[in-house]
């Protein structure tokens, strides 16, 4: 797959010579398989030194990331999901471009303080009371 790359939103990519594959021994069941084959992924985007990438962008991709965050910079992603290679690697990308579309949306807008009308705040007051009669109605009845 040289020469391909991965689409984060219109006119962002992540190129494939920016990724770093290593395939490793996968845990869990898999039979006499498990023990020769190395099928889960270990993917490694340096997302501090993408170029495609805005400073923006890398700062939240890498907060989002957590721990997955190295101190140098670097995304990891495992995927062991799969019992293929091939799989298990189109798990990596996409979860790596989700993480990355996620961290190139752009900031929720600021929200307005709202105050509740005075009908409402009337109503509310109105059924207080009302609960506040029905409880002092359980209590002992005096001699009155």
């Amino acid at each position: 797959m040289p020469g391909n790359r991965i689409e984060i939103r219109d006119g962002m990519f992540v190129n494939d010579d920016e990724l770093e594959e290593q395939f490793v021994r996968s845990s869990g069941p898999g039979g006499q398989n498990v023990n020769k084959v190395a099928t889960a992924v270990q993917l490694r985007f340096d997302a501090a030194n993408a170029r495609d990438l805005p400073e923006p962008v890398r700062e939240k991709a890498l907060k989002l990331a957590g721990y997955r965050a190295t101190k140098d910079g670097q995304i990891i992603i495992e995927a062991a999901r799969f019992r293929s290679q091939e799989r298990n690697r189109e798990d990596a990308r996409e979860r790596l471009a989700e993480l990355l579309r996620k961290a190139s949306e752009p900031p929720p807008k600021p929200r307005k303080k709202t105050r509740p009308s005075r009908g409402a705040v009337e109503r509310r007051l109105k059924k207080k009371a009302g609960r506040s009669q029905i409880k002092r109605m359980r209590g002992k009845v005096s001699s009155d």
